[in-house]
């Protein structure tokens, strides 16, 4: 999984929705996983069950590719409060002031170019207020290192920012280069913002004295390199003077490099969100048989069932817990790396990725590895609930499942079957009926596939998708590595390296988190920071564009169709994130789509 939060990816990359509810967010996206009486009791502790081989790795509010994931966001927003927090902690997503550093949405200018915001009255652990120099002190630092930013695509946020005022302590303004569409603004690019402690932060060594350094570029590319630095010490969470510097709900208690993290309730919080639970304790495991255990054994609060245990569901149900599948506002592919040296000219072919979607039995697969858990993905829109984003093209399947068509694909561009069935381009060349440019005669149609490890299901769709490419003459390997690992590794490299991937997949919890806007740049456009395969379509990039600037849904059907039909990647069924078990007496609890927990609304009953 990644936002994956695969905010883009990706993350990794997780959802987040406009003030005004829009129309694809609407109906069943998030589910309220409370139910029940009892008299509400303030303090205790609560166990969560992290994903198995999943943990987290990045702490601080500024993300690097890599560490996109969403229970980093957990970790993040429950220290941190986020300028902007989109939940469906009410049913239908939208802005949630609650949990929000920004008192409401936007205040726009009349050219719709200047959004003022007003900030509520936070203030930092240290007693220090919560001001807008704080939240120009993280603007400065994403501006002047946008690149290692894991968010960034050119030409949108921070490039398309031509002034950043402070109006006072508690109000700024931000001024964007043109009137964009201020949803695609608010849900997909403010809500990216946090205020951090300028104060305790601005400085760029452990000594350093604190001072304005960020307001200067070289400065703040120094601080940002400090940063990063003590964030990349996992094993110093805990006790890092830094990250003892918050304003949200949690204070860290305890941090292990083995994934285990402990949240105490920050009492110093001055928020309307404030923590009922003394503590919130979220636990790693190394298999989804060990995390089901746990749930058998009562030993956890929160946890889950692997897909492979759902006839299990009465009997959890006895050990009074409640089942409710957590669901998600999320696509699931495998990019393809189109620089790579040996796989790149292959997948460069329109046919050849055709062939390959035609080889993926995503019906098949939903329904019987996955039991009926996940849906079929046919393009960069979530498939449900089916808005106003959603094409026509790609609310069906452009390329069903037909071995026997994807081979006759194959051979009718100059591939024949060799001895093991595998195809072999015999007509290199670039016509029609050739196999395409960059490709040698002799050449074996194969690729690697690099798979997240630990899931049950993932292991048994890989080893499903290598048969049936199989049998249409495509010959495709399986390596895998836990999931921080296959993140870390699938990255963007140069045209014709060896680039240490060919395809990657790393959506055993679903791959990508979207915004409520499902703008698709980060991971589809050409400058894409999640874009790590380097797919390119000029195409795409125009379209992006100008769904960017209008507020016609027709803009981002116009997206939606061009990439489902161009395949940057293997579309492959959407799995629910999780199939969830909370005890009954754990109340509070949200499935939201975005898949990040909001802890701090949680609490016992009795």
């Amino acid at each position: 999984m990644t936002s994956a939060r695969l905010r883009g990816l990706p993350a990794a990359a997780a959802l987040l929705c406009a003030g005004l509810v829009l129309a694809a967010c609407g109906g069943g996206a998030g589910q309220q996983a409370s139910t029940g009486g009892g008299a509400p009791v303030e303090g205790g502790t609560a166990s969560y069950a992290q994903p198995a081989g999943s943990t987290p790795n990045w702490i601080l509010p500024l993300s690097i590719s890599g560490k996109t994931a969403t229970f980093n966001a957990s970790v993040r927003f429950a220290l941190w409060t986020p300028l902007y927090l989109y939940t469906a902690e009410n049913g239908p997503l939208g802005f949630d002031a609650k949990g929000s550093l920004a008192t409401a949405t936007p205040t726009w200018s009349a050219d719709g170019r200047t959004a003022t915001i007003t900030l509520g009255g936070l203030s930092w652990s240290d007693g220090k207020p919560v001001t807008s120099r704080d939240v120009e002190f993280w603007f400065n630092l994403v501006k002047a290192n946008k690149t290692a930013w894991s968010q960034y695509v050119e030409g949108n946020f921070p490039d398309n920012v031509t002034a950043f005022t402070t109006v006072d302590d508690k109000s700024f303004s931000m001024t964007f280069d043109r009137a964009y569409n201020q949803q695609w603004i608010e849900a997909n690019q403010l809500s990216l913002m946090y205020a951090i402690p300028q104060h305790a932060w601005d400085k760029d060594s452990d000594a350093g004295p604190v001072g304005d350094l960020d307001r200067d570029p070289a400065g703040a590319q120094r601080v940002w390199t400090y940063l990063t630095g003590q964030a990349s010490s996992l094993d110093t969470y805990a006790t890092n003077p830094l990250w003892k510097v918050v304003d949200g709900p949690f204070t860290l208690d305890a941090f292990s490099t083995t994934g285990r993290v402990t949240l105490r309730k920050n009492p110093a919080y001055t928020g309307p969100d404030a923590a009922h639970l003394d503590t919130v304790d979220m636990v790693p495991f190394t298999s989804e048989d060990a995390a089901f255990n746990a749930v058998l054994a009562g030993d956890v609060d929160y946890g889950y069932l692997p897909i492979a245990s759902l006839a299990q569901k009465p009997r959890v149900e006895g050990l009074k817990y409640r089942v409710q599948n957590w669901d998600a506002w999320a696509i699931n592919f495998a990019p393809y790396n189109f620089n790579d040296a040996t796989a790149g000219p292959l997948f460069r072919q329109d046919y050849i990725r055709q062939a390959i979607q035609r080889s993926v039995d995503q019906d098949g697969i939903a329904k019987v590895i996955w039991k009926g858990t996940a849906l079929p993905t046919y393009g960069p829109v979530p498939q449900q609930p089916a808005g106003d984003f959603l094409s026509d093209a790609q609310k069906t399947n452009l390329y069903p499942f037909d071995t026997a068509a994807a081979k006759a694909q194959l051979t009718g561009h100059g591939w024949q079957p060799g001895a093991d069935g595998i195809v072999v381009c015999a007509r290199p060349g670039t016509g029609v009926d050739q196999c395409g440019d960059g490709i040698a005669a002799g050449t074996r149609l194969q690729f690697e596939m690099y798979s997240q490890s630990g899931s049950p299901e993932t292991d048994a769709m890989m080893q499903e998708l290598q048969s049936s490419l199989a049998k249409a003459g495509i010959a495709m390997t399986i390596r895998t590595a836990p999931l921080n690992t296959v993140l870390a590794d699938t990255k963007p490299c140069a045209p014709g390296a060896q680039c240490g991937w060919q395809a990657s997949f790393f959506g055993s919890r679903g791959a990508w988190y979207l915004d409520t806007y499902p703008m698709t740049d980060v991971m589809f456009s050409t400058p894409g920071t999640g874009n790590f395969g380097s797919y390119s379509n000029p195409q795409v990039d125009s379209l992006e564009d100008a769904a960017r600037l209008s507020n016609d849904p027709s803009a981002m059907q116009a997206v939606s169709k061009e990439v489902a039909t161009d395949l940057p990647g293997m579309w492959l069924p959407e799995p629910v994130y999780q199939v969830s078990a909370i005890k009954q007496d754990l109340q509070g609890v949200s499935q939201d789509p975005q898949a990040v927990i909001h802890p701090q609304r949680w609490y016992r009953t009795k």
